[in-house]
């Protein structure tokens, strides 16, 4: 059966019974997985415990714990105790964050993000296999630390969240596998050479990484409605410079620079209008049941493993949520 993911957004909208209900009915439907994003509001880890509750065979991702925030120890300690709650299907999604909310919103300096990733994955990964830590690196200084009888008792898989060359090649050199964002039709077969790079200097084997990556999805026949939503998200991540750079290198430099220039000028709406057809159609999945298979399956033979479906809201989120669960259901 072909794999696939869901996100469910993390939006403080959707109740803890919200998160419940649409998760067992992923796991009812033959998702393999379920991930939750933190940006903000709340945390991942307290709606990926709740879940737990509710669900028996779905695995749980963080999509993604963002590494400033926390400390590498207190991060394992909080996949320690996912592991547990959740019988073993838990899988550890980080990645940096951006420069201005790490450095506004937690007030953090956003210092050598490369660096503090891999230190981070070293310590985590040594911590969650019940080693002794003993560390000295340029971000973190770590010694006598484990997790005692605290370590799961089975692997907790850490996956990165990417989208440059240098981090997809981290990937392949350290992790279990890549969560790609806005995952662009025709930049995967890229982004998997990045991470096939990574493996070949760690001497690994590509097997031994899981290619999963967000897109978002709206299912529907009336795709004028889905195709505003997303103009505006889109148009919104324009905001990122970090985002913004991304796009202009998957081929969407123009679109980048329109937006660019509208938010400049503090029109959201123009920015909107900027976002072409085709690059709503790179970056996203809009259209009736079967335009959305094939264009995920379109992603699939490029090398993307798991498409992980990311319902965006037209009209109220939960009932998109609901949609797109039953519409593109596995099984």
């Amino acid at each position: 059966m072909a794999r696939f993911g869901v996100r469910l957004e993390n939006d403080p909208n959707l109740s803890p019974q919200d998160y419940q209900e649409l998760s067992a009915q992923a796991e009812k439907n033959g998702f393999e997985a379920v991930w939750v994003p933190e940006g903000g509001g709340r945390d991942s880890l307290t709606s990926l415990a709740t879940i737990a509750m509710k669900t028996e065979k779905v695995k749980l991702g963080t999509g993604i714990l963002p590494i400033f925030a926390r400390t590498p120890t207190n991060t394992a300690m909080g996949a320690s105790g996912m592991a547990a709650v959740s019988n073993g299907r838990f899988m550890l999604g980080l990645g940096v964050g951006h420069a201005p909310t790490v450095e506004s919103k937690d007030g953090i300096p956003f210092k050598a993000p490369m660096t503090r990733m891999r230190e981070t994955i070293q310590i985590i990964k040594g911590l969650l296999s019940g080693e002794e830590v003993n560390f000295s690196g340029k971000q973190f200084n770590v010694s006598g630390a484990s997790m005692g009888s605290a370590t799961p008792k089975t692997k907790v898989p850490v996956y990165i969240a990417a989208l440059g060359p240098q981090m997809l090649e981290m990937v392949g050199e350290l992790a279990d596998g890549v969560l790609m964002n806005w995952t662009a039709a025709d930049y995967l077969t890229e982004a998997v050479g990045h991470i096939k790079r990574g493996a070949d200097k760690a001497g690994r084997d590509m097997g031994e990484i899981d290619i999963a990556g967000y897109v978002r999805v709206a299912v529907g026949d009336d795709v004028s409605a889905a195709r505003d939503s997303l103009r505006y998200q889109v148009a919104r991540y324009a905001s990122n410079p970090f985002y913004r750079n991304f796009f202009a290198q998957t081929g969407f430099d123009k679109e980048m620079s329109a937006a660019a220039s509208a938010l400049a000028d503090g029109s959201l709406d123009k920015a909107a209008e900027s976002i072409t057809e085709e690059m709503q159609d790179q970056v996203a999945v809009v259209g009736t049941v079967d335009e959305c298979r094939n264009a995920l399956e379109k992603r699939r033979a490029a090398g993307l493993q798991m498409p992980v479906i990311a319902p965006f809201a037209v009209g109220d989120n939960k009932t998109s949520h609901r949609n797109v669960i039953d519409a593109l259901a596995p099984n």
